[in-house]
């Protein structure tokens, strides 16, 4: 049955692209048909996403609708293009799906350059899908990489608000990112060439994670890597890119930007920096054990509170999003930190659950109240409640689900995410709760400015706002639906995410006990079999704190 969803997995990457290219041929005057091919490729991988979503076994684990050991790329590096899926990644690449698809309903207004605005779209979409599913390290970087460039186009050709500073911001911020991860990408590939791999250089995820690096290399190589990907998570303080670059974007653009390409950055935390190099996250410099740990969880608690309180002051309703997509997903950097199965489990629901929250609210800002009242200023908005129902509904709705209320799937994630937190930090809870406190005071007071202040003197300025549009109200259900399902019934995907996550950390915790020197390293001989790679014992880790 593996065998033959192969093909699927890999159609939603290559899916994306092909459909890019087969807008481009479109006549330019179809806009009606550009724009029903775009929900059409939109839908089929989503289809596939969910077909390969309740596919999964979940008690078996692992990954899974992979291709074997992958397609030849470019064999003397040892690259592959390998792919598969596990309980933490398919949750990200159905949640891709579920945006990708509401985000081409949010763009059914697009007027300028159609074709080239969707082509663009479908290319940034395909390289989100490429990282999630990547096994080889180099293809992931590749799909990092292209999941990058279409976001400046798409941000400085159709977006707004100082577009060509968003655009060029954005960028910048992702490419020194990129270049941190690529340098320690070429040290781990030539280290583990030279040392336990003996002479064999590879790519490959699965291959690299039973290599027990040198501590000394851990050290360095672990906070580099997580800081590169991290600037795309939006951490602390590499954070400003990510408000600036949401105001600027068109609706579907943030959408992908807070919805998805935030995680990617996450998600190469997790997936490489961490389960690469645990040793070093855990490791003791200064005579702190687990320094750089501590760090990224003083920075995730900083990007609460922080984000959280910039959003309070904003006047921009769209800066209040952005400023809130930074303090949320410090809950999903927090998670991470954690190291515990609880706090894992967390923060990929939080990556699921925000991604779905964001790219709603996005919506209800860019779309429909920007572009019908011409006006982001909360001080120039007030009761459009009356003058547009719908969208008050939405956004409220919205709203609650980002505070974390119980029957949204926020609240599960947040909840996962503070107990492996009091299991590791438990004095961060106050922090933590400060940041939550503040949370519902900006969300409160945007939902009374800008829906209910001011109701009858702003009743004749609102006259004669144009309608919300048939795809727009499906796109909003579709998003709230997804919010209240997973809310309601959390197994649906905590399952699956529980079984990976303690898969994980169980390599995380061996790894952690393992650390050897660079001389013992360059000696070691590794079977060809990951399952009995020899292991050091707790031992080890202590002679090398020594050293």
């Amino acid at each position: 049955m593996a065998h033959k969803l192969i093909p699927m997995l890999i159609w939603t990457i290559w899916g994306s692209f092909l459909g890019a290219v087969f807008l481009m041929f479109l006549p330019a005057g179809r806009k009606n048909l550009i724009r029903w091919s775009a929900l059409t490729i939109a839908l089929i991988g989503l289809a596939i996403s969910l077909k390969l979503y309740f596919a999964y076994d979940v008690v078996k684990g692992g990954y899974q609708f992979g291709n074997g050991e992958g397609y030849p790329w470019i064999p003397q590096f040892g690259i592959h293009f390998k792919v598969g899926v596990d309980g933490i990644s398919l949750p990200l690449v159905v949640l891709t799906g579920i945006i990708a698809l509401t985000g081409v309903l949010f763009s059914w207004n697009i007027e300028e350059r159609v074709k080239e605005f969707f082509a663009f779209y479908f290319v940034l979409v395909g390289g989100v899908y490429g990282v999630f599913q990547s096994i080889d390290l180099f293809l992931l970087f590749v799909f990092y990489e292209l999941a990058i460039i279409p976001k400046y186009f798409m941000i400085a050709i159709w977006g707004s608000t100082r577009k060509e500073y968003g655009a060029m911001k954005l960028v910048l911020y992702s490419f020194v990112g990129s270049a941190m991860v690529f340098i320690g990408m070429l040290a781990l590939y030539y280290l583990a060439a030279a040392g336990a791999l003996q002479g064999i250089g590879t790519f490959d995820l699965e291959k690299l994670a039973t290599v027990n690096f040198p501590l000394s290399f851990q050290i360095w190589a672990f906070p580099l890597i997580f800081v590169g990907f991290g600037i795309l998570a939006g951490m602390w303080p590499f954070h400003t890119w990510a408000p600036t670059g949401h105001v600027a974007a068109p609706t579907a653009a943030s959408m992908l930007l807070a919805g998805v390409v935030m995680k990617l950055g996450a998600y190469g935390c997790l997936r490489v920096a961490i389960m690469l190099f645990p040793a070093g996250m855990n490791a003791m410099i200064f005579g702190v054990p687990g320094f750089w740990k501590w760090v990224f969880v003083v920075i995730a608690t900083i990007n609460i509170l922080y984000g959280a309180m910039v959003a309070l002051v904003q006047r921009d309703f769209k800066f209040v999003i952005g400023y809130s997509s930074v303090s949320h997903m410090g809950f999903v950097l927090l998670g991470l930190a954690t190291l515990n199965v609880l706090g894992l489990q967390g923060a990929v629901m939080q990556m699921f659950s925000h991604g779905i929250v964001a790219g709603l609210l996005f919506a209800v800002v860019g779309r429909m109240v920007y572009e019908r009242t011409h006006t982001r200023e909360l001080n120039e908005l007030g009761g459009l409640i009356k003058a547009m129902p719908f969208v008050g509904v939405v956004f409220i709705i919205g709203g609650l689900a980002s505070m974390g209320l119980p029957g949204f799937s926020g609240f599960f994630a947040e909840l996962l995410v503070l107990i492996g937190t009091w299991k590791t930090y438990p004095w961060l809870l106050i922090l933590i709760g400060l940041g939550m406190v503040v949370t519902v005071v900006y969300t409160l007071r945007t939902i009374h400015k800008v829906f209910f202040g001011d109701l009858l003197g702003n009743m004749k300025k609102w006259e004669g706002l144009p309608p919300v549009t048939l795809p727009e109200k499906v796109a909003s259900l579709v998003l709230i639906a997804v919010l209240v399902l997973v809310g309601l019934y959390p197994p649906i995907m905590l399952n699956m995410v529980e079984k990976s996550s303690k898969q994980f950390l169980e390599h995380v915790q061996q790894g952690v006990a393992m650390p050897i020197t660079t001389a013992h390293f360059l000696n070691f001989e590794m079977s060809s079999n990951s399952d009995s790679s020899s292991r050091t014992n707790t031992e080890t880790i202590k002679r090398s704190f020594a050293q």
